[in-house]
């Protein structure tokens, strides 16, 4: 990327001519202001605050604890870093699930309160008039199909979605029901490259895919995952780019044994 390109404000617009372009659009997720800010920098397109903050910061099981409140307080602090990556706000499990009403309400509180451009819901057609209204109300909405993290109880564990036919097409029919409500992307998430690759040719809105193979139109990871900052388990689909959970430990231990020994502080850290 240019700097000039890096220098210019990504929106929705910039996502679809990107698309259009064959151009390749990047995102990760961030949870605090030096990530996010690192990021940017580097020339990310999007930033998530994914509800995945729930198990690789605040260490719940899995994401359905985390609140609008967590949420909206993360997205704070990285919105206070970002000047030209596009800020998603990942609305939590109950956030948009129990009436129009308060999923665009709550909607409304990550663009007012937090700083984010949009938000990212999960759903597929149950959810198509809550991405209309949300969408009506000038909020982007970004789609989430495949594996859907917070629907994991009903969907049976952490599984590939879309294997057989049947399943492939209810995602397929899924797609085009949220593009015409109003999405301006979708996130496909663990399923078959094949599905996704034939999913990406027949929208007009940009995919982002997470173990969804190569031709989607973008591609996004967990941070944590892909420093390898968190432990407990890696997914497949994710390609660790650091090990920093090791490099954090190792100087941890050297800052324990300099202490302990009494050669930090030396003289040159000394007033």
């Amino acid at each position: 990327m240019s700097k000039q390109g890096k220098m210019n404000k990504v929106t929705t617009s910039v996502i679809r001519t990107m698309k259009k372009n064959g151009e390749k659009i990047t995102m990760l997720t961030a949870y605090d202001y030096s990530t996010a800010a690192a990021m940017d920098e580097a020339g990310i397109d999007m930033i998530l605050i994914g509800d995945s903050l729930a198990m690789v910061v605040l260490g719940y099981d899995s994401t359905l604890p985390v609140t609008m409140e967590d949420m909206l307080h993360h997205t704070k602090a990285v919105s206070r870093a970002v000047k030209r990556a596009m800020v998603i706000g990942d609305m939590p499990f109950m956030s948009y699930q129990a009436s129009v009403e308060e999923a665009v309400r709550n909607a409304g509180r990550f663009m007012k309160e937090a700083g984010a451009h949009g938000v990212k819901l999960e759903g597929g057609r149950e959810v198509a008039e809550v991405t209309r209204r949300i969408s009506s109300a000038g909020i982007p909405v970004m789609a989430h199909l495949g594996l859907t993290p917070q629907s994991v109880h009903q969907l049976g564990g952490y599984k590939v979605q879309g294997k057989e036919a049947i399943a492939a097409t209810r995602i397929k029919e899924d797609a085009k029901i949220l593009q015409d409500n109003g999405a301006f992307s979708l996130v496909l998430e663990a399923v078959p490259a094949s599905l996704a690759a034939e999913i990406t040719d027949s929208l007009d809105i940009p995919t982002i895919g997470i173990g969804a193979g190569v031709n989607c139109d973008g591609q996004v990871l967990v941070v944590n995952d892909m420093l390898g900052l968190f432990e407990k388990f890696t997914p497949k689909f994710v390609k660790k780019y650091a090990n920093l959970n090791v490099d954090m430990k190792k100087a941890i231990e050297q800052y324990l044994s300099e202490v302990r020994e009494g050669s930090f502080p030396g003289p040159e850290h000394s007033f």
